[in-house]
């Protein structure tokens, strides 16, 4: 046992001293998945079940966006060690999020999507951002507005109306996510959009865009003509 455990103690080691000098670049995923599993299960030999979330899950990113109840199915996965590997994502939004917080002010699609790309990244559900600008296109607030909605449709007008006046705003960048990956606007989704722009002008605000996520990338309404 004590042979076992010394060969136990001096992998984790060499993974630990490999990713001190090198990084993480040469690494496979397997291998960063059992060094990150080492400072939840300090006991737990943790390459097989490295080897069992990659297999169940195909991925390392698919095994870091997992729910924590389909990762707690895994063999050898406990509540703190699925906890865990939650938090690895969750921090890493926080951390984009705060990283776009130096934009002040938006002007283009682009700047848009830079600063709101961020708020969605991890989120398997459906989600609504409005980005709202005063007459100088600076930012005064990026807020939520719905969660778990199908399409635009859902969105709260009188909410965000509201809400849009309280800040003074004088324009809007809506954004919402297709966890589907297509960020192809539906019909309900132009509709919505038009709906909402004019409930938006009624008491003289702009809705300069609104943006429809999917992953890393991003389709600008404003851009392709709908608004």
């Amino acid at each position: 046992m004590a042979e076992k455990d010394s060969a136990h103690s001096g992998h984790r080691q060499r993974l630990k001293t490999r990713f001190a000098r090198y990084g993480l670049d040469s690494f496979s995923d397997l291998n960063a998945l059992e060094l990150l599993l080492f400072y939840v299960l300090p006991r737990q030999d943790t390459n097989p079940l490295a080897h069992a979330l990659l297999e169940t899950f195909g991925s390392l990113e698919a095994v870091l966006e997992a729910r924590p109840e389909e990762l707690r199915a895994v063999p050898g996965m406990g509540e703190n060690a699925a906890l865990f590997l939650q938090l690895i994502p969750a921090l890493s939004r926080r951390y984009l999020i705060r990283k776009s917080d130096t934009i002040s002010s938006v002007t283009t699609p682009e700047e848009a999507g830079e600063y709101l790309l961020p708020h969605f990244y991890y989120q398997p559900d459906e989600l609504v951002y409005a980005l709202f600008l005063d007459s100088r296109s600076h930012i005064l607030a990026c807020e939520q507005v719905n969660r778990g909605v199908v399409n635009a449709a859902e969105i709260g007008v009188r909410a965000l109306v509201g809400r849009a006046l309280e800040l003074k705003s004088s324009a809007v960048i809506l954004a919402h996510n297709h966890p589907s990956g297509i960020c192809m606007p539906s019909t309900e989704d132009e509709s919505a959009t038009l709906r909402l722009r004019q409930s938006l002008r009624t008491v003289g605000i702009d809705l300069s865009d609104h943006l429809i996520m999917a992953g890393d990338e991003y389709l600008s309404m404003s851009e392709v003509g709908i608004l």
